[in-house]
């Protein structure tokens, strides 16, 4: 299938996924959003000879900077929540996929792009890459599941400051605190990402798809707290602090929230 915001190369047996929005910064709108639903729902059964799978971002500017905030104006509580719960189905379609799925994050991975990040099972970034979950300077919350991965990834406290605070950090920092497997040169994020895939394909593959369905199901309960995650972003995206904080986000302001 022809994609419009993904192109997919196979390189050496390895499919290389571009998210191919370079002028939005790679935002995950709703099309491209359905295609990587698409993609990752074909069974890997019918991709035999593939051995694993790179997400990366178009250009050198972005891996994914975030979600496209002008789709969420307008959406009422129900709408917003249906939206993020549609959003984890996907991810965990990614999270769960019985190949390696690596992120070769090439710059900023913010918002939905640093969730996008955390479902692949490993993440290689780029030594000018950026990650950050600055929801709450929109008055939201994560709605792609960055309130359960990242506290798994890099601890309680250190999840919850970052959330908090929508406090953006290097890859070095992102190393440190376990969000990252490994930091590279820029422009080496899909040759790591590559080498990587190479070396696991010398395993069994069985095992290896066994592997991930194990600890994929270390985290039983995922899918109530994940739904409070959803019923949470809902009511967030329904306030009008939302609201302001959206526009103030596009006139590239700050914005007044007032609890409302």
């Amino acid at each position: 299938m022809t994609y419009a915001n993904l192109d997919i190369k196979n390189q050496n047996d390895i499919l290389i996924l571009t998210i191919n929005r370079e002028k939005a910064l790679n935002a995950l709108n709703g099309k491209t959003m359905e295609e990587l639903k698409h993609f990752f729902s074909v069974p890997v059964s019918e991709r035999k000879k593939i051995k694993g799978i790179v997400i990366t971002g178009a250009g050198n500017r972005a891996f994914v900077a975030g979600a496209d905030i002008k789709e969420f104006l307008g959406l009422d509580a129900a709408k917003a929540q249906a939206m993020s719960a549609n959003g984890h189905q996907i991810f965990f379609l990614i999270e769960r996929y019985p190949i390696p799925v690596i992120a070769a994050v090439n710059g900023f991975a913010l918002g939905g792009g640093c969730e996008l990040a955390m479902a692949c099972h490993l993440r290689v970034a780029g030594a000018k890459a950026k990650f950050g979950q600055p929801e709450v300077n929109l008055g939201l919350v994560p709605g792609f599941g960055g309130t359960q991965r990242l506290p798994k990834l890099v601890g309680r406290g250190r999840a919850l400051e970052l959330l908090m605070t929508g406090d953006m950090i290097d890859a070095q920092e992102a190393y440190r605190i376990g969000l990252v497997n490994h930091v590279v040169d820029a422009g080496e994020e899909i040759n790591k990402a590559c080498t990587i895939i190479e070396k696991i394909a010398t395993k069994a593959p069985v095992a290896v798809a066994n592997v991930i369905a194990a600890v994929d199901a270390a985290c039983k309960g995922q899918g109530e707290t994940y739904a409070l995650e959803a019923k949470a972003f809902g009511k967030c995206a329904s306030t009008a602090d939302f609201r302001e904080g959206a526009s103030a986000f596009i006139e590239r302001r700050k914005a007044n929230f007032k609890g409302e």
